[in-house]
């Protein structure tokens, strides 16, 4: 497992994947199905996991952070980047601080709080975090407003943030001012696209980002690196083309929830069963839904199993 970091080429290793994560009947951690979904995401040339909102961090209980931790350490593999996140809020984040500094892992991603907080409350907050572990962390902009890009620009510049987690969706994301300000300020090479396949293309065309979060990689890994390689070389009309496959599943995300239609496609699409979600979250039972969410992810599972040769760089 990878315990350094060597940022920003780090960032572009691999997609960097946000996985849900798989519990048992009883809401343990369920190590075996787990492991299954990343044995097909390394299948697809996928070894950076970051496991955060899609594995619903945010309601994890602070007891069960270094069970967590060890459930990362005993899955891992060479090469494997395991990133957790910690938060949302200021102080669940400083108490799994302390449990993180026991171990190895060279980061953590500080997921947004969304309500109560000041912009200038959070450079401080994120400052303080990483003061207190000892090693940089990933500051997650999901909102305009959460901090001002000079704060964070300095946060960089002083080595408390690594990277950027950007993540704040637009209808027509070639068109974002709040980024251009942010990349005025912050070298475009530890901001990462972080809102998966289908705002990708123009983040790292027209912005100049060089890597990418995606959540639909956990069903689609083979074409969701070849996306992020046809990038790199500036093979934009492959890229486009590998995308294609990705949007049913990512519409159904968007209409109905990211996060809850993640976790039933990797169970629809047979890949492993990812088990109840933790409140205040639950599984989707709508049959409409459950019906649009398995026909979106088996066609992106046959999609991805045709893509073989796309991984090569």
């Amino acid at each position: 497992m990878k315990k350094t970091l060597d940022i920003p080429s780090d960032l572009q290793r691999s997609v960097i994947s946000v996985p849900p994560l798989a519990r048992r009947a009883d809401s343990t951690l369920d190590r075996d199905q787990n492991g299954r979904l990343l044995a097909h995401m390394r299948s697809g040339g996928v070894t950076t996991f970051l496991y955060g909102g899609n594995a619903n961090l945010y309601h994890m209980a602070p007891s069960e952070f270094a069970t967590l931790l060890d459930l990362f350490a005993g899955l891992a593999e060479e090469g494997d980047w395991f990133i957790p996140s910690i938060g949302s809020d200021y102080g669940k984040a400083l108490d799994q601080v302390k449990i993180l500094r026991s171990h190895s892992f060279p980061t953590a991603m500080v997921l947004p709080q969304r309500f109560p907080f000041t912009p200038s409350g959070v450079a401080t907050g994120l400052r303080r975090l990483a003061d207190a572990f000892g090693r940089p962390i990933i500051a997650y902009v999901k909102d305009e407003g959460y901090i001002e890009p000079e704060d964070l620009a300095r946060l960089v510049k002083d080595g408390a943030v690594c990277a950027i987690k950007y993540a704040v969706v637009r209808t027509h994301p070639e068109n974002d001012p709040y980024l251009e300000h942010l990349l005025s300020v912050i070298d475009p090479k530890v901001v990462v696209s972080g809102i998966g396949e289908r705002p990708v293309i123009e983040h790292l065309t027209q912005f100049g980002l060089r890597a990418f979060t995606s959540g639909s990689v956990v069903v689609g890994p083979r074409l969701s690196t070849g996306i992020l390689h046809a990038l790199l070389r500036g093979d934009v009309a492959t890229a486009q083309r590998l995308r294609e496959p990705f949007l049913p599943l990512e519409d159904a995300r968007d209409a109905y929830s990211p996060i809850r239609v993640l976790h039933e496609a990797v169970r629809l699409a047979g890949i492993a069963d990812m088990g109840p979600m933790e409140p205040f979250l639950d599984n989707i039972t709508d049959p409409k839904i459950l019906a649009e969410t398995e026909a979106a992810a088996k066609s992106l599972l046959r999609a991805n199993a045709e893509a073989s040769a796309v991984v090569a760089a």
